[in-house]
């Protein structure tokens, strides 16, 4: 079975075959490179595997669709993460899996061990906490911090989004967005989008659209209300979605079909839930110019594994000390970008298992590092 024994090992970059060496992988060889390391602290990078090093961090809270399983069920998780990174990016990672849930303790336990890795992926950690531990972290260390569930699944949803207005003949501006789901993922696809000029974005929880007329918003809903919902709209997905253009499902939520027919015309729909869609693809085509989801044996689909393994690939090339909104919106564009004149109804975004996609995102997160000022 493909899981048994785990999915990882660590491999030798140098033989250990004679007493020569051992000698020099280990004692007295390795003395060397301690103490020069202890003169230089900048030469961990050059004798370690430290700056091409993922930690791929969770506690367990909020794992696929199955929810808070703890930190031993989610490691299968996290391993296959770590192949991932080095399958599609050539990078190192190790699965790190917290038994612990107290935002204070996880970024106290980052911060001890931040000289044994180069980046941070935060992975299957549950809302809220995961908006604070994830500024925390990245205010507490000097690296590359990625929460994957928040920005891998909003880079992919932005670069899908550019790739259906091109093949639309429209743009983003003017577009009217809305998102069902204010988890992790539902507000970094809502600011991502802000970000890259959508103006109209409505956003709906279990209760239905977020906005001023709520009196029960608390915390990260209370901001979204004070930047989502322009128009002032009131009620559930069935009144968001008369004359959207765009419905980005990231809930458990379900959507009948009289409401995607009420979308305007040359709708876009991005299903994302698995591995069940809000809407079925082929009812949600009856009345869709563009349709896409999280599942493979469906065309589009939007898989953060486009994202993630470049956004940290080309962050470490660059030395860059934070991952920025800059940086994110040049991934989704270098995304866009591969799949060139293969553009489609039904090729919107590249394959997963495109080569193209790692190395074109990875040079263009380095070079937005460098633009924003955050490499080294």
């Amino acid at each position: 079975m493909a899981h048994t024994g785990g999915k990882l090992s660590v491999e030798l970059r140098a033989p250990l075959a004679t007493a020569r060496d051992l000698s020099i992988a280990y004692t007295p060889g390795v003395a060397q490179v301690s103490r020069a390391i202890a003169d230089d602290r900048a030469l961990v990078n050059e004798y370690t595997w430290t700056d091409r090093l993922v930690a791929v961090v969770s506690d367990g809270t909020a794992v696929l669709g199955l929810g808070d399983v703890g930190p031993r069920a989610s490691l299968p998780v996290m391993e296959g993460k770590a192949a991932l990174f080095r399958s599609f990016a050539g990078l190192n990672a190790i699965p790190l899996v917290l038994d612990t849930t107290d935002p204070d303790e996880i970024v106290e336990t980052l911060v001890r061990l931040r000289p044994s890795f180069g980046a941070v992926n935060l992975e299957d950690i549950s809302a809220p906490r995961c908006f604070e531990i994830e500024r925390r972290v990245v205010e507490a260390l000097d690296c590359p911090v990625m929460h994957d569930d928040q920005h891998g699944t909003a880079i992919v949803v932005l670069a899908a989004l550019k790739g259906a207005v091109r093949h639309l003949g429209r743009s983003l501006a003017g577009l009217r967005v809305v998102v069902s789901g204010a988890g992790a993922a539902g507000v970094a696809c809502a600011e991502i989008l802000r970000a890259a000029g959508v103006d109209d974005i409505v956003v709906l929880d279990s209760r239905g659209i977020i906005g001023g007329h709520r009196t029960d918003l608390v915390g990260y809903k209370t901001d979204l209300a004070a930047w989502t919902n322009p128009r002032g709209l009131t009620g559930g997905v069935a009144e968001a979605l008369v004359g959207a253009d765009v419905f980005v499902g990231v809930s458990a939520g379900t959507v009948d079909e009289h409401c995607v027919a009420s979308m305007a015309d040359d709708a876009i729909v991005f299903a994302l839930s698995n591995p069940d869609p809000e809407i079925h693809p082929e009812v949600a085509l009856r009345h869709a110019a563009v349709v896409a989801t999280g599942r493979s044996d469906f065309p589009n689909q939007i898989n953060n594994v486009l994202a993630f393994p470049g956004v940290f690939a080309g962050a470490l090339d660059a030395g860059a000390r934070r991952i920025t909104e800059g940086m994110k919106i040049a991934a989704a564009q270098a995304i866009c970008d591969v799949v060139g004149d293969d553009l489609a109804a039904d090729r919107i975004v590249p394959s997963p298992l495109d080569d193209r996609v790692a190395p074109a995102v990875a040079a263009a997160v380095a070079a937005a590092a460098r633009t924003d000022g955050v490499a080294d």
